[in-house]
């Protein structure tokens, strides 16, 4: 009985796994007025909103605090203010209740939860606000091979959402507004498996700043920018010989992206996997899924040993659970 939480950006998250299984997964978003995220009021919220989505998540398991037995913590990467905030809380508990904490790598939990809808040795397309990467096993570590050169896709979804007068988050309404749209030509930056954003972004910008709709500028974003990223995740399938592709973070949950994941697929006879919604998004669900799968090898630490890692890559961590 595993408990995660989730604290790296935006979102405090709360899970509880049983072998496997999912029993909780409870989170609270913080969502600025205006302009992106603010890492200390991000943190603030992250304290004020600790307590109720722990309790929420034992409630939602049906299980007390008692029954646990051990509490995963997302220490990496993120933004420091945040990851401090869900440390110090899930230390306090880890010491209030004499249980041993397990630190997860934020990236490589989006890779793991994978498995909770049947994929064995996938190649991950992840795309969420900060990161872009195409992840996948090799040698005791997860290979990146492919990554953003300059922005996160999120991140440049919302930044040009931001400019044309859309809220965070701005991924959803670009969504809607590219479904009545037609295609625009825009920079189609992709080197090797990298790829990269902020051309298309000021082109946008401009194109906006001329008069075209935005249900077309939003066509035209989706169109160009998850082409790039389906042909470095096809790159990266064709390079390691793996025949699966997993998609994580919030970017993923938009469904033309997952529509072309599963041509791309579809075309080279390879499965394709995609989590529930709520799997997508930052959650505790998958801290605390990989978090489980991580204690059955040793990998439980001490409280004072633990701190956070706000810069590290996923390939720096050593994977002995495969």
């Amino acid at each position: 009985m595993i408990l995660g939480i989730e604290c790296t950006a935006h979102t405090f998250g709360v899970g509880i796994v049983r072998a496997g299984k999912i029993l909780a997964n409870q989170k609270d978003m913080y969502k600025p007025e205006k302009g992106g995220i603010i890492p200390m009021e991000s943190a603030k919220h992250h304290k004020d909103v600790a307590e109720i989505i722990y309790q929420e998540a034992l409630e939602q398991a049906k299980i007390s605090e008692k029954e646990l037995k051990g509490i995963a913590i997302s220490i990496s990467p993120g933004l420091a203010p945040c990851l401090l905030e869900g440390l110090r809380f899930a230390k306090k508990k880890a010491k209030d209740l004499n249980l041993p904490l397990i630190p997860v790598n934020h990236c490589i939990a989006h890779l793991e939860i994978g498995q909770n809808v049947g994929s064995k040795d996938p190649v991950l397309l992840y795309a969420s606000g900060a990161n872009t990467q195409i992840i996948a096993y090799s040698s005791n570590k997860y290979r990146v091979f492919g990554e953003t050169l300059d922005m996160g896709i999120g991140n440049f979804i919302d930044s040009f959402a931001r400019y044309v007068g859309i809220p965070f988050p701005g991924g959803p309404e670009i969504e809607k507004k590219a479904k009545n749209g037609k295609l625009i030509e825009l920079p189609y930056s992709i080197k090797g498996m990298d790829s990269s954003f902020s051309g298309m972004l000021t082109k946008l910008k401009q194109l906006y700043d001329k008069g075209y709709t935005l249900q077309d500028l939003s066509y035209s974003l989706q169109e160009t920018s998850f082409a790039m990223l389906v042909e470095a995740a096809e790159r990266a399938m064709a390079h390691t010989g793996k025949n699966e592709l997993v998609l994580g973070g919030g970017v993923a949950c938009n469904e033309r992206l997952q529509e072309m994941c599963r041509i791309m697929c579809g075309e080279r006879d390879a499965k394709f996997f995609c989590p529930d919604k709520q799997l997508l998004v930052d959650n505790g669900a998958m801290i605390a899924f990989t978090g489980e799968i991580m204690s059955k090898s040793g990998n439980k630490k001490d409280l004072e040993t633990i701190d956070i890692l706000p810069r590290e890559r996923t390939d720096e961590v050593l994977i002995n659970w495969r």
